[in-house]
């Protein structure tokens, strides 16, 4: 069984049996018919996965792998808010006429500080400090700008990432304020752990653990039946996952870097509404 699958079913089965529902406050989300978005959730879930280990993807339902990674590029190589730069349409609904999503993830990345070593942005001070400073317990990057969340089209949910280098392994902490658990848990797993990837092996570091503490651990109502569905299939080996080891500077990195060796999976049937 897959480590990704082990931990999803588990926070899973753990939300179903002892979450708290909030179908008796107002919510913001809603679903396209206007109808409100009501959850059931655990807050404070901390999942741990080595990638030394394996690659966590899930095999319970497909992941789509190359769209994953096109977005974490989109974030934090390109650092875009605009939606025309990706490749997938998972931000259409958040996207004004011009395509921008606000001052949102890959704006927030691309803002620029002065340091007594010259002047960065948060990507470029993450791959500065990992090569001359890798000691260092100041490594950390943070989306929440609150002098800017009204103008962002949706506030960051993973929204702060920690790196930390022990020894010649690269560890992070990935910190999400709320995770839709059907739609957005294993996503938000395998590109982080890519991420994690990116920067050892520039950095000529090795990929350890990454933690991910999730605030706002959540099913929606209306996922509920789909996830019933995608819990009864029977959990496979991870795969492999294969980088191009050619690739010295992270802005040289491409969705094609990357592949994934045996990866077999169940497969979705349901469409999976979306909440906005």
């Amino acid at each position: 069984m897959s480590r990704a699958d082990e931990i999803f079913i588990a926070n899973c089965k753990d939300i179903l049996e002892n979450g708290v529902w909030d179908t008796d406050l107002s919510v913001r989300p809603h679903w396209e018919d206007g109808t409100p978005a009501h959850t059931v959730k655990k807050f404070g879930i901390i999942n741990r996965y080595n990638l030394q280990e394996e690659f966590p993807i899930q095999t319970i339902r497909r992941c789509a792998f190359k769209s994953c990674v096109d977005e974490i590029l989109w974030i934090w190589q390109k650092k875009s808010n605009n939606i025309r730069d990706l490749h997938s349409h998972i931000w259409d609904s958040w996207a004004d006429e011009s395509g921008s999503i606000g001052k949102a993830y890959g704006y927030q990345l691309a803002q620029k500080s002065k340091y007594a070593e010259g002047e960065f942005d948060q990507v470029d001070r993450v791959l500065y400090d990992l090569k001359h400073n890798p000691a260092s317990r100041r490594i950390l990057t943070n989306l929440y700008n609150f002098s800017d969340l009204h103008e962002m089209h949706l506030y960051p949910c993973a929204y702060s990432v920690t790196f930390n280098v022990s020894g010649d392994t690269l560890n992070a902490i990935l910190n999400q304020r709320s995770n839709d658990m059907l739609t957005a848990n294993n996503w938000n797993v395998v590109q982080y752990a890519v991420l994690l990837v990116m920067f050892a092996q520039v950095s000529g570091l090795k990929a350890g653990e990454l933690v991910h503490v999730i605030a706002d651990a959540h099913l929606y109502d209306r996922h509920i039946p789909i996830l019933q569905k995608v819990l009864e299939n029977e959990p496979k080996k991870a795969p492999k996952l294969v980088v191009d080891p050619t690739v010295t500077n992270f802005y040289d990195f491409t969705v094609d870097s990357f592949r994934l060796e045996g990866y077999e999976y169940s497969p979705l049937d349901a469409k999976i509404p979306v909440a906005i």
